[in-house]
């Protein structure tokens, strides 16, 4: 069974982070006038969220990737409140916002996205050189979110090589062609959540056996040590070298997505860096993301009631 000890602090790489404005509207529709009912902002971006959510679990957490200078205050608070490392890369401009739309009414959450402004070559450069710097100091890299607009294609491909060669392990949390340019550089751990999976094999995948034969042909192809795939509210499953876990949720009400997926992450990376087991680590990771769509905006609920959520997580041996 593979297994981890213990190690340095946790570095979250986000490269597109994004101020996230989070609007009430009940009963949105689109072509109407709709009345907001509440509204607020946070420093987001999926390693940001992931690095929020280990510093309150006290873990020691640096960050970096690319941050506008135009509005880094906001990040700056955040990292300076949680005592998080900042070694972000500043660039030119504004970190962009992205816009979500919350109807309760409807349970329904609208997401409005802008690119994000385009690192220079410089840039990247700059950021490939805090990696090498980094990599001799945290154990656990977490490569979390899109690549910004005019971001070189392959850059988590380089950004994980270097990490690997270093001796660093990597999480990587990503979608569409930044995730099929990634996956060869062969990062310890990616968790992909089955739309995204199904979107890089081309087919779909009807049941959980379908989904471990696929997750095993990528650890096959791309060196991959554990290929874990979030089912949303049906839970997740792992495959790691001799184990297929299968963790279902406990039952919760749902107030939002937002930030299940990384509060997933958040779950593995904490127990994996803890010593884990691969099946205490998900199903921590379960109930982080059970927690998480309890309320709005990122985070967990209280000790309490996490600890009452895992315990109630029902793990399976596939």
């Amino acid at each position: 069974m593979f297994s981890f000890l213990s190690g340095p602090p946790i570095a979250a790489v986000t490269l597109n982070p994004a101020v996230d404005q989070t609007i009430n509207v009940p009963n949105f529709a689109v072509n109407q006038v709709n009345r907001v009912t509440a509204t607020r902002r946070d420093p987001g971006g999926k390693g940001v969220n992931v690095a929020s959510i280990l510093a309150d679990r006290g873990l020691p957490v640096t960050v970096t990737g690319f941050l506008g200078r135009e509005n880094a205050a906001i990040f700056e608070e955040l990292f300076r409140r949680k005592a998080i490392l900042d070694r972000f890369v500043r660039i030119a401009g504004a970190t962009r916002t992205g816009i979500k739309i919350i109807d309760d009414v409807q349970g329904t959450t609208t997401d409005i996205n802008f690119p994000g402004q385009t690192p220079t070559s410089g840039d990247v450069d700059a950021l490939l050189t805090e990696t090498v710097e980094l990599a001799t100091q945290c154990d656990w890299f977490v490569m979390a979110g899109s690549l910004p607009a005019g971001a070189p294609p392959a850059l988590y491909y380089d950004l994980i090589t270097q990490v690997r060669t270093a001796g660093g392990r990597i999480v990587l949390d990503t979608s569409g062609p930044a995730l099929a340019k990634a996956l060869p550089a062969g990062p310890t751990l990616v968790k992909p959540n089955i739309h995204e999976m199904e979107a890089l094999c081309g087919r779909t995948l009807g049941n959980r056996a379908a989904v471990v034969d696929e997750a095993q042909r990528w650890r096959a192809q791309y060196d991959i040590q554990i290929v874990v795939v979030s089912l949303g509210a049906e839970g997740a499953v792992l495959v790691a070298e001799g184990a297929a876990l299968y963790a279902r949720p406990p039952a919760v009400t749902v107030a939002s997505t937002v930030g299940a997926g990384d509060a997933m992450v958040s779950g593995l990376v904490a127990g994996l860096h803890d010593g884990l087991s691969l099946a205490e680590s998900l199903r921590q990771a379960t109930a982080f993301a059970a927690g998480a769509v309890t309320f709005i905006g990122s985070g967990l609920p209280a000790p309490e009631a996490l600890a009452e959520l895992t315990n109630q997580v029902q793990m399976e041996e596939m």
